[in-house]
């Protein structure tokens, strides 16, 4: 007798009523994950134009070539174009610093010293050539134990033009120093100093036109030493021999061996001893414990300017044993009204007359007495430019004739020149500057407006 079990199987298991929910909730899941891949997606494309789109802006103004390259890669492009730039800037700027040079690369420059510039008291001046193709004139210092002078002058030429750059300064490229020598490296000027030429015979002579030009790029060299460096620069040695100059007779004041650094606060300098050479030096020079001051190197450039005026050196002996000196020629033409007459007399021909005139002005007002009454460079600069009508100047050279303090104090009418000041207040008393009726209408409305 079959039992209940036997009779009829075991009961099936209920339905599952919550399949179909955990199916849509998967669906559901899988639909709100491709959406938001959709929109990731879209939002990454937007943001990628954008960031090509600023990227186009901002290399605009590359060159043509650059500018049509494909978009795809602009940013390691930019990246390709940008840094050799910046390694050229940065190798640009390293080299404006002097380079430290050993010894051995200074014998390799110069072909191991084979070819000679020049020499002095102060070494010997090579000529070189950088591997580049570059040319360098080396001056090697001469070194004594028991002289300082050199170790002083490579420390001089270092610490002011090492610091310098200008069109008008000839440039310090590096130096070498060691137990065994100090060497200073500056660009080859092709051709020599001043002096070469302005005492030499007639076939070695510049043509006078370009004798202007010479005392102007000079005195915007020196300018810049006393009035534009972040420390005045002293060069206590102007002179036809220290201005070099390039291929194309362009001047370059050089040799800063006597150079010093002054603060823009000090009022002067206290040197120890008498520097410069005899005959360019100011006369304050001359006085004991004297101040000092940038004004010494106008006096000495008013010297160079007669030089460069007459052609000749200052100083010269005639056949009698008297001195010539045309300076003091030069003052004494001017104060008879006779200064055409003189310039006439040098052979200087008449389209260059009034230029000539002009310089040997400006020369008179270089080396008064009284360095207070001596003009800044940069206004000297002006008055050889044409900027205005020269004002008359004192008599100079009164230290020629009594020799005392007082000789090279301030006329009671000058004032105080050291500001550089452009006013008329300051400027006037050596030049008044030129205004046309319409310069002189534009500066009435400025005031009224």
């Amino acid at each position: 007798m079959s039992t209940y079990g036997d009779s009829y199987p075991w009961p099936p298991p209920p339905p599952d009523n919550n399949a179909g929910a955990r199916a849509a909730g998967i669906i559901v899941t899988i639909v709100v994950l491709i959406i938001i891949c959709v929109i990731s997606c879209t939002c990454a494309r937007k943001l990628r134009r954008a960031v090509v789109s600023e990227l186009q802006h901002a290399v605009a103004t590359v060159p043509h070539a650059v500018a049509t390259t494909p978009p795809i890669s602009y940013a390691v492009q930019l990246w390709e174009i940008d840094a050799p730039t910046m390694e050229r800037f940065l190798q640009d700027l390293a080299k404006e610093k002097p380079v430290r040079f050993t010894a051995q690369q200074l014998c390799n420059f110069t072909t191991n010293y084979s070819t000679v510039l020049g020499s002095g008291g102060f070494g010997v001046v090579y000529k070189g050539q950088f591997p580049n193709g570059v040319k360098i004139a080396v001056k090697v210092l001469k070194r004594s134990l028991h002289d300082k002078r050199a170790e002083e002058q490579f420390m001089a030429e270092v610490s002011t033009i090492g610091r310098t750059y200008h069109i008008n300064l000839v440039r310090l490229y590096g130096f070498s120093y060691d137990h065994l020598m100090s060497a200073l490296v500056y660009e080859y000027m092709e051709n020599g100093s001043l002096d070469k030429y302005s005492f030499s015979d007639d076939t070695q002579r510049i043509d006078w036109n370009k004798l202007p030009e010479i005392a102007i790029g000079t005195a915007k060299g020196i300018a810049y030493l006393h009035e534009e460096c972040q420390q005045r620069i002293i060069h206590y040695d102007i002179k036809p021999g220290n201005v070099l100059l390039d291929v194309n007779f362009r001047p370059k004041v050089a040799d800063f061996g006597l150079a010093k650094l002054c603060n823009r606060d000090s009022t002067h300098d206290s040197p120890t001893g008498y520097k410069g050479t005899p005959g360019y030096s100011a006369p304050e020079f001359l006085l004991n414990n004297y101040p000092i001051t940038y004004k010494c190197d106008v006096y000495s450039f008013g010297m160079l300017l007669f030089e460069i005026v007459g052609r000749r050196r200052n100083a010269k002996v005639g056949f009698t044993d008297s001195l010539d000196w045309f300076p003091k020629h030069v003052w004494d033409e001017y104060e008879k009204g006779e200064l055409a007459t003189l310039i006439l007399s040098y052979g200087i021909e008449e389209m260059n007359r009034e230029r000539a005139q002009r310089m040997a002005m400006v020369a008179l007002w270089c080396v008064q007495d009284s360095p207070e009454a001596r003009p800044p460079m940069s206004v000297v600069v002006k008055m050889l430019e044409g900027g205005g009508e020269i004002m008359p100047p004192p008599k100079p050279f009164h230290y020629l004739y009594s020799v005392g303090i007082n000789v090279l104090n301030p006329p009671t009418y000058i004032g105080d020149s050291s500001d550089y000041s452009t006013s008329d207040g300051t400027n006037s008393y050596w030049y008044k500057e030129q205004t046309t009726t319409i310069m002189a209408k534009y500066e009435i409305q400025i005031a009224s407006s």
